[in-house]
């Protein structure tokens, strides 16, 4: 005899006491949807299962599914947040090897300029782009611009890259930050250097460009950076410096490849002797990676892999960022 709905809602209450999300309690609460089938509880609790058994399209049914019969539902809410951030973070084996940065890319970046090259890396942009905004630093630099008063919701919007100069490079950086400290990140291919990617925080303080500065805006970038210096001098040196030993991490000067000759604590003294970045044009600190290291190569051309070192540089560089961005509204 089967279950009655009584011993089917007992029973999944049971195991989900017991954090137990396994086979048994799909089972269990697909039977309650089955027999009925509004229960917002028994779909969320369903979705809740397949998340945690990474049956990500399956998570996304069953929580909408509940959100249909109330839309208020705030666990359920919350738990399709999370299912989508997992499913971004973990791509298919398709999407491994379609979605990442590999020798082909490279090369087009190399090939190829202005828009023919944008629309070419557009695909892999955008999903690369939508994973990063489903991480939680990413949230909380969207959440700092918004309590200093500007807009957006999401990091990197699908526009947020371009090409500079004539070939071998691509730029990005998230939304809103041309004349802020910018999370950046940025696809070189020769002849400029070998083919990398750098990943950290950069100041474009050029009066020139694509979008060339106002005063206000000039001046906006110049007390952000001489606050980033600051900042750097007075609690982040040493710290800094250790980090960037230890994650490949180089500063750049204008168009120049990173500074491979200088040892970190001698880089970092450099931007902080800098009296006249303007001048200087462009100045970037953070990690690369090189597409002819092995390692770095296979990060590189998995999605998931390169999102997940983005998110852990972005997130090591965000309270140096923070202290930089929010120490005090620009004047």
């Amino acid at each position: 005899m089967a279950p009655d709905l009584k011993t089917l809602e007992r029973r999944a209450l049971e195991l989900m006491k017991q954090g137990d999300f396994g086979p048994e309690s799909i089972l269990v609460n697909a039977q309650i949807v089955e027999l009925s089938p509004r229960d917002e509880g028994a779909l969320t609790r369903l979705g809740r299962c397949y998340l945690e058994q990474r049956q990500f399209d399956e998570a996304v049914g069953a929580l909408r599914a509940a959100l249909a019969v109330n839309p208020n539902k705030t666990i359920a809410t919350n738990l399709l947040a999370e299912v989508r951030k997992r499913r971004a973070l973990t791509p298919t084996a398709v999407e491994r090897a379609t979605t990442g940065f590999s020798l082909r890319e490279f090369a087009l970046i190399e090939a190829l300029a202005g828009d023919e090259l944008l629309q070419a890396l557009r695909p892999r942009m955008e999903v690369l782009f939508d994973t990063l905004n489903a991480t939680s630093v990413a949230a909380r630099i969207v959440d700092a611009r918004r309590r200093g008063g500007e807009s957006g919701s999401k990091l990197f919007h699908a526009n947020s890259y371009h090409t500079v100069g004539t070939n071998g490079h691509v730029n990005a950086f998230h939304h809103g930050g041309r004349w802020e400290p910018q999370f950046n990140l940025g696809w070189f291919a020769p002849p400029i250097t070998p083919a990398c990617l750098r990943i950290g925080i950069g100041f474009n303080l050029s009066q020139a460009g694509r979008d060339p500065a106002s005063v206000a805006e000039q001046e906006q970038i110049l007390r952000y950076f001489e606050r980033f210096q600051r900042t750097v001098e007075k609690s982040w040196q040493r710290e800094l410096a250790r980090w960037m030993g230890g994650n490949s991490g180089f500063v750049q000067y204008g168009s120049l490849p990173p500074a491979f000759d200088m040892l970190p604590e001698r880089a970092l003294a450099r931007v902080l002797s800098c009296r006249d970045p303007v001048s200087v044009g462009w100045i970037f600190v953070g990690r690369w990676l090189f597409l002819d290291k092995p390692d770095d190569a296979r990060i590189l051309s998995d999605r998931a892999k390169l999102a997940t070192t983005v998110d852990d540089t972005f997130r090591s560089l965000y309270p140096l960022w923070l202290t930089t961005y929010a120490e005090s509204p620009p004047s």
